[in-house]
């Protein structure tokens, strides 16, 4: 049964496609159930007039209201537009998000290099930090500054996950960031004589880290659906290498330009406050599951429900396991290859002392390219095969491992070809960077996404970067024995650093297995976000508007 009903400023039709333009509601709407306001252009309702009228479109007030007569507004040049790309990822018709979703991406990828930027400038310090803290020949101990960092990292993840998929996320990052900021600052004016103080520190200012990583993902993932989400993924994940690259040589810098490796870490705090109000007067929080689902949100669940489902998605859990992988590769050799070259460089008689900023130019170039290609890989190939994030992701890790073994094994003969092989393996590393939260995504429903990140990071780094960096400094004090030649301190690092081959291999088995549950898993996510709307359906009307995909209005208010 069509309705056809004419307000004061604008056209409501009720049937298979209902259109409302300016403000369709009198007065008398005040106390009725439903309202609609439509801001400059007409809307398309996807819904059947039995449906509206079965809600109350029929109650009295609400007629009366749409019954005064008015000239019909032509509504021909208002239609939905055509989906610009559709891929495997994402059965989403993918819309232009508007100007503020890339603006909010931009600041959230600033941010994002500031951490890392800060988070490396330790490892261009380091043996500047050991002579301060008189631990010059103990390299378990110097280890433990970044596993202290990622333990408490890793351990209020998963509180921040908590917290990202129920309370407004852009108050928590703002408020971690200010405590990063404060907890860096606080680390430079440690006295020689207090090691352990400075530890402790350190392990703050990962707190501080955590509660932005773990949550600015899912705000892109909000405001981005398929190719185009990939792609801002992408630029998201460049901050990764580039803010690493920066931090070596950035840090290293000042540090030689103050005679100080302190005065690394007093730049960034002041960078950090700045970045807080960018989230605070510029970000707009979209709604959890906006790029997919609209505006209207999806219920959370019980945290034990949420954590139950993360098991039972095999997807989830072989991308995980391949995370830590990585993970513990990257934390290893973060630390230790700028400690290895320079070792080289002393064992050949070479007084150069920029092995910071050709490691920091490496790792930038190394990460522009593999992020870029990896990401630009895996779209082209999602065209052929509907599994291309997970095998992309295990041909990088497999392919990583022999460069990573030529330039270990070569580094003190051949300094230029170690430099060019860790250059490709690094390249490799980084295929993975921006698919690995872009497949848990795609697995994910939203409102469960903050949650499954935090769970992945605690994994990541319980098990990856917080142990690698201790056993690795560990295992080359044990080989080394009572060796200090610059050769055997060289070589016993260099026989450590072989584990790293044998885990970038096993990442790669695990993200083989994963590509042969996506596309079940990715099914079953995009099956639950159609429940969730039928059901939502069944007590309003599903609103469809030029600019996103679906708005729901419901008993007391109208969201559009």
């Amino acid at each position: 049964m069509p309705i056809s009903s004419r307000g004061n400023a604008g056209t409501l039709r009720v049937g298979p496609s209902v259109c409302m333009g300016g403000d369709v509601v009198g007065d008398a709407l005040s106390n009725t159930r439903y309202a609609g306001v439509c801001e400059s252009q007409p809307y398309t309702v996807l819904t059947v007039a039995k449906m509206a009228a079965s809600k109350g479109i029929e109650d009295e007030p609400l007629l009366r209201s749409l019954d005064s007569p008015v000239e019909e507004r032509p509504i021909d040049n208002h239609v939905l537009p055509e989906p610009e790309d559709h891929d495997f990822a994402s059965d989403v018709p993918i819309t232009n998000p508007g100007r503020r979703a890339y603006i909010s991406t931009i600041i959230l990828f600033l941010i994002n290099l500031l951490n890392y930027v800060d988070r490396y400038t330790i490892a261009a310090n380091l043996i500047a930090i050991q002579a301060t803290y008189g631990i010059k020949d103990n390299d378990s101990l110097a280890g433990l500054v970044q596993t202290v960092f990622i333990i408490g990292y890793m351990i209020t993840s998963p509180v921040f996950g908590f917290l990202g998929d129920r309370y407004p996320r852009t108050i928590t990052m703002s408020a971690g960031i200010l405590f990063w900021a404060a907890m860096t600052l606080s680390g430079s004016f440690v006295p020689d004589n207090m090691f352990w103080l400075f530890v402790l520190i350190r392990g703050l200012v990962g707190v501080g880290e955590a509660s932005y990583t773990t949550i600015s993902v899912t705000i892109i993932g909000d405001l981005f659906v398929g190719n185009r989400r990939t792609q801002m993924l992408m630029f998201y994940y460049f901050a990764v290498p580039v803010g690493s690259g920066l931090g070596y040589i950035a840090g290293k810098g000042i540090a030689e330009a103050f005679q100080d490796w302190r005065w690394a870490l007093r730049v960034t705090p002041a960078l950090g406050v700045l970045s807080v109000l960018c989230i605070l007067f510029i970000i707009k929080e979209p709604t959890r599951g906006q790029a997919e689902t609209g505006n209207h949100a999806i219920a959370s669940q019980r945290y034990l429900e949420d954590l139950k489902a993360l098991l039972k998605n095999k997807t989830y859990l072989f991308t995980t396991l391949g995370f830590t992988s990585i993970a513990w590769v990257v934390g290893g050799l973060a630390l230790w290859l700028v400690k290895l070259m320079e070792l080289v460089y002393d064992y050949n008689g070479w007084k150069d002392t920029s092995v910071s900023f050709i490691f920091g130019a490496v790792t930038c170039a190394a990460g522009f390219l593999g992020v870029a290609l990896g990401t630009v890989g895996a779209q082209a190939y999602r065209r052929y095969n509907p599994r291309a994030d997970a095998l992309v992701c295990a041909f990088g890790n497999i392919l990583a491992a022999p460069f990573l073994f030529v330039g270990l094994t070569f580094a003190a003969t051949q300094v230029g070809l170690a430099w060019a092989v860790i250059l490709l393996g690094e390249i490799c590393l980084f295929l993975n960077w921006a698919l690995v939260p872009d497949i848990l995504m795609q697995v994910l429903i939203p409102v469960r996404r903050s949650t499954g990140n935090g769970m992945q990071l605690l994994s990541g780094h319980l098990l990856g970067d917080a142990l690698s960096p201790y056993i690795l400094g560990a295992v080359a004090d044990s080989i080394r024995g009572g060796g200090q030649t610059y050769f055997e301190r060289y070589q016993s690092l260099a026989y450590s650093l072989y584990m790293a081959v044998f885990f970038s291999v096993i990442g790669g088995g695990f993200f083989l297995a994963a590509s042969l549950t996506i596309e079940g898993d990715r099914e079953h996510m995009q099956a639950t976000l159609r429940d969730c709307q039928q059901t939502e359906a069944e007590q309003g009307i599903i609103v469809v508007s030029p600019v996103q995909p679906a708005t729901i209005i419901t008993n007391e208010d109208v969201i559009i």
